[in-house]
């Protein structure tokens, strides 16, 4: 039986070492949940929130295969985890992923002269409880806010930067997930307007906006051009890392 855990201090042991923000989000429960078979000693937990799933401590089939609805990201621990989630999802999608460096120091006037290069017929703008509504209209936009589960706790704790061009957002950078320290960095532009340097603009706003808040903006990258678009913001790659796309049903 699958059970939420209430005191995630008792996961802490099981994902010691695991530098992923949205982890800390669940542990911090500033978002998301963690889920354990033994909510008094736990050996093996799933961390999810947004559409991310962390397996930790000793692989468990009943944790993978009552995965959340939808489709879903398992990202394994070890090895173990992985012949775990292949065994449960052999249709699964197995893909690499990019961590991104926790620990860069930003060049502040570089990403001023980055945000600086919006050229006319653009602005660039906060997302405030209008633009909340206008993300939620574009399969684009939507995972701007969409994590948070209400307008109120987005506005509350979430941060985002957008790019309007004729009252239309067309590209963004905003916290895909929130956790104490910071945010996890979510990015996209419209098909029509890429290719245009928007992302690396809204990019560097927001992480100039959370660094006036004393917030570090986490960023993880989902192919290589990511990672790239990282690099140029002045981060720096750290390693590859396995994970599973997921949308069907157990075995």
């Amino acid at each position: 039986m699958i059970f939420e855990l209430e005191d995630t201090a008792k996961a802490y042991d099981l994902f010691e070492g695991w530098e992923e923000t949205l982890i800390y989000s669940c542990l911090q429960k500033v978002m998301g949940k963690v889920f354990v078979t033994d909510k008094e000693a736990p050996e093996s937990a799933m961390a999810y929130v947004g559409c991310f799933a962390f397996y930790a401590g000793i692989p468990n089939k009943e944790l993978v295969i009552n995965k959340p609805e939808g489709f879903v990201i398992m990202v394994p621990q070890n090895k173990e985890w992985e012949a775990c989630i292949e065994e449960c999802f052999p249709e699964a999608n197995k893909v690499t992923r990019y961590a991104i460096k926790k620990n860069t120091v930003f060049d502040k006037d570089h990403l001023k002269k980055l945000v600086e290069k919006i050229t006319e017929g653009y602005e660039i703008k906060p997302i405030d409880e209008e633009l909340y509504e206008k993300c939620l209209t574009d399969p684009a936009t939507v995972d701007f806010v969409s994590s948070f589960g209400s307008k109120e706790r987005f506005l509350e704790v979430g941060r985002g930067m957008v790019i309007l061009k004729s009252g239309r957002i067309v590209a963004g950078a905003s916290s895909y997930t929130r956790y104490n320290e910071g945010i996890e960095i979510e990015v996209d532009t419209v098909e029509e307007e890429r290719r245009q340097g928007l992302a690396t603009i809204a990019s560097a706003a927001l992480i100039l906006r959370c660094l006036d808040e004393g917030l570090y903006p986490s960023w993880d990258a989902q192919n290589l051009n990511s990672v790239h678009l990282a690099e140029k913001l002045g981060y720096e790659f750290d390693h590859e890392y396995t994970a599973y796309e997921v949308t069907g049903k157990t075995i």
